[in-house]
């Protein structure tokens, strides 16, 4: 498959977008005539530089407001194009974007539309060049990509082709299906976007929300399966207008591209069984069964202060590593790793960030296959030196430089606690936990459509809808990212200002990962009362809170007396209801969460945030930083 990528869709000056591109392993761009008009060189030069960076000119655009004009603005609009078709020769490109005019004076027509095009694939011919249009979702007369192909058909000339995008076709509802009539041979290429479904102006949505495939809403595989159908084996490639995307990283804007591109092909493949693809192959979306661990990079005070918490928690220390300072944690099926080492990845983290959550296992169905999937999807590998009698894990880096570890069953990694570890201390009846509900991520807003691209490409995983979560000091997007049967649940939360508690935690913690882990529990009530019977303090709540709960919900008052005795927090929807409450923070902000689930509730208590967040703020000083007692 012939990747591509626009040039306009990352942000940095040209060359840096080259840079960008082809370290991301793209085979081609769409070069926009303003990115190397700025650049300080000949058309010729940059066609030679683009080569010289492995990459092939795909695709120049945007030729606009050709067809249908009257007289003089005719030929002027032909002259237009020998210039362009001069700088083209130029660059070393062969095929021109040619998209619907919206000039005011324009004409309609079909077949006066395929006249003008016959007669510009004449003059395109002569110079072994060839011309695509397209649709444009706002065009004055011609919106639309089956009546952009029958001007194409009419126009009846080889050098005369259809291009097609998806933005164009999807945002005005069009039936991708009608694409399965085009032959193949007369599409010359293929421009892909998502976007989120707003209700707004076309030109506006398409300018400033378009985004990589998989970020959005729009059914962008059945696009691509309808497009494949054709027989079409030319260049995919993205065009991306998003505000967002102007300010990021080019580097990680050029990868997440990459990886949208070879994960909707992935599904193409996989819902198009009879078709040939020019694709890489590769292992099917991971299961995920769950969390295995979550270990945390700790030292001397900070370190036993977490190890009370725990126990207050009903937490027992299970086990040793055979070699190394690593402590294990267990209850029910949870386990928290305290690694105290001096030397490696957790000390490095520990060395940025203070006690973090460096390292995040999860259960899945095939450990080498989720490595093989999200290594071909340009994740980025970790690996440290392994010692004698350690088993040697798959792992990936992920949010904030953290690492995500890969376990199964099949391959015998599940035993690493009994192959690595010798046991110690003694066996308690715990507190009721469970096991692990869900982990909270927090990033920067603006990496938010990154991160939920990266869980859900490479596992199967889905996107809940975004939510606004109130600080008193701000806005954090919190999105919830989990598998079918919600066993495995993660929550990406977005901070826009450090003043919120989820930027507090990012500035503090020099960009840490993960703020906070959510435990179950099949009966919170007495997991609540077990805690406090070992010491556990958990985050006070204000009376106020329940009686706002008692005008919302037809609770029980004996019930909500003890929900109130035990700061325990609750929501309900059509489906279920929820129970949950919070350790104090601790380590710059990281917290414990421990919730119930009723019946089918699906949430995760965002109406209590702003409480919660309010309850937390006030036992941290103005930094972000737990006050000392």
């Amino acid at each position: 498959m012939k990747t591509s990528i626009a040039t306009v869709s990352i942000s940095g000056n040209f060359t840096e977008k080259l840079d960008a591109i082809a370290a991301a392993g793209f085979y081609g761009i769409e070069i926009f005539e303003q990115d190397f008009l700025a650049y300080d060189g000949s058309p010729r030069d940059v066609g030679r530089m683009i080569r010289d960076k492995g990459l092939e000119i795909t695709l120049f655009q945007p030729f606009r407001d050709f067809e249908g004009l009257p007289g003089a603005l005719r030929t002027k609009a032909f002259d237009r194009a020998e210039r362009k078709f001069d700088l083209m020769q130029e660059l070393g490109t062969d095929l021109v974007l040619v998209c619907s005019t919206v000039h005011p004076e324009s004409m309609g027509g079909i077949d006066r539309a395929a006249d003008d095009f016959a007669e510009l694939g004449e003059r395109a011919a002569k110079r072994g060049l060839r011309v695509g249009y397209e649709a444009l979702a706002w065009g004055r007369h011609v919106n639309d990509h089956r009546d952009a192909w029958e001007i194409v058909r009419r126009a009846d000339h080889p050098n005369i082709g259809l291009i097609v995008d998806s933005f164009h076709t999807l945002s005005r509802k069009i039936d991708p299906e009608t694409i399965r009539r085009i032959p193949g041979d007369k599409i010359f290429f293929v421009q892909l976007a998502d976007a989120p479904l707003i209700d707004m102006d076309l030109l506006y949505w398409s300018r400033h929300f378009r985004n990589m495939p998989g970020e959005g809403d729009l059914p962008v595989a059945d696009f691509m399966r309808a497009v494949t159908a054709t027989g079409y084996d030319g260049p995919v490639s993205l065009e991306i207008f998003n505000d967002q995307f102007r300010g990021g990283s080019s580097e990680g804007l050029a990868r997440d591209g990459y990886r949208s591109l070879i994960a909707l092909m992935d599904d193409v493949r996989r819902a198009e069984p009879g078709l040939r693809l020019n694709a890489p192959e590769i292992p099917p979306r991971v299961r995920v069964d769950g969390v295995s661990f979550v270990e945390f990079a700790t030292r001397a005070g900070e370190a036993e202060a977490l190890a009370a918490l725990l126990a207050a928690m009903g937490f027992t220390h299970v086990g040793d590593h055979v070699s190394k300072d690593v402590a294990l944690w267990q209850q029910g099926d949870i386990r928290i790793v305290l690694n105290r080492e001096t030397k490696g990845f957790a000390s490095t983290a520990y060395a940025m960030h203070g006690t973090t959550i460096c390292d995040v296992g999860l259960s899945v169905s095939d450990a080498h296959a989720t490595t093989e999937r999200a290594l071909a999807l340009a994740a980025k590998p970790f690996e440290q030196p392994v010692g004698p009698g350690e088993l040697q894990i798959p792992a990936i880096r992920s949010v904030g430089g953290s690492v995500l570890h890969f376990i199964d069953e099949a391959s015998g990694l599940a035993d690493v606690w009994s192959v690595e570890f010798k046991p110690v201390g003694q066996g308690t009846t715990g507190a009721g936990l469970t096991r692990i509900d869900h982990v909270a991520e927090t990033m920067s807003y603006d990496e938010m459509l990154s991160w939920s691209l990266f869980y859900t490409s490479i596992f199967d995983m889905a996107r809940a809808p975004m939510v606004d979560v109130i600080d008193p000091d701000g806005l954090v997007r919190s999105q919830a990212i989990q598998t079918p049967d919600g066993a495995g649940r993660i929550t990406l939360n977005g901070a826009e200002t450090h003043r919120t508690l989820a930027g507090g935690f990012l500035a503090d913690s020099f960009g840490g990962a993960v703020q906070h882990v959510a435990f179950a529990s099949d009966d919170i009530f007495a997991s609540a009362e077990a805690m406090t019977g070992l010491g556990f303090a958990p985050l006070p709540m204000p009376g106020n809170y329940y009686k706002d709960l008692e005008a919302r919900f037809p609770l029980d008052p004996a019930l909500l007396a003890r929900m109130q005795g035990l700061n325990i927090l609750y929501d309900e929807d059509t489906t279920g209801a929820f129970f949950q409450f919070y350790s104090r923070p601790f380590a710059g902000g990281i917290f414990f969460e421990v919730v119930q689930r009723v019946e089918g509730y699906d949430g995760y208590g965002g109406p209590n945030a702003p409480f919660r967040i309010a309850a937390q703020k006030r036992l941290m000083r103005p930094k972000g930083m737990p006050r000392q007692t």
